[in-house]
């Protein structure tokens, strides 16, 4: 049995990510108090519109992460494009434009492997839907860490590539369905 008491929560999607979150993240109530912290692979040339979109969805404070941001409570952050996320081990929030991972800028990776760090047993970290392996080995990272593991079930993704290398890399992590895992979040 868990003694430490989750602390936040990393989310990690790309081809379909906006369909799986618009299943996740408009149930988690106006009271839950966890930060959730989002990479979707969005193009790097192009504005995200993920924060907008879902601040009109969700009863949760929804915002673009900023760099040296205090992570609080409550709050959903999407990566902002073409910058790493990372969680700094003061619970804040830093943006890098280190070289891409996997071809990917944001990298969940990247996000999942510093969250772990920095929130160690704390933590629990969602693989969704996508067409590549980056989050794999964050999610693997996470669970070193000693955090949670929580992958979308490949035979309801969009994409499968993404929650069947999550899968293979960490064989013990939670494979649920969208609706399954919207509602383990509500309760944990």
């Amino acid at each position: 049995m868990r003694s430490v008491a989750p602390e936040a929560v990393v989310i990690g999607a790309s081809a379909g990510a906006l369909e799986a979150l618009s299943v996740i993240l408009p149930a988690l109530p106006k009271n839950f108090r966890m930060p959730v912290i989002v990479v979707v692979h969005v193009p790097s040339d192009k504005r995200s519109i993920l924060a907008d979109l879902f601040r009109a969805k969700c009863r949760l404070s929804v915002r673009e992460a900023e760099d040296k941001e205090p992570i609080t409570g409550g709050t959903v952050y999407f990566a902002p494009p073409d910058y790493h996320l990372l969680v700094e081990d003061g619970k804040s929030l830093s943006l890098s434009s280190d070289e891409p991972v996997l071809f990917s800028r944001p990298s969940i990776d990247v996000l999942f492997e510093s969250a772990a760090d920095a929130f160690g047993r704390s933590l629990i970290a969602v693989i969704l839907t996508g067409a590549n392996h980056d989050g794999a080995k964050g999610l693997r990272a996470v669970t070193g860490a000693g955090g949670i593991a929580v992958v979308q079930n490949p035979e309801n993704a969009f994409a499968t590539a993404m929650p069947e290398a999550a899968i293979r890399m960490c064989p013990g992590a939670r494979v649920m369905s969208l609706e399954a895992i919207a509602q383990y979040l509500q309760e944990v």
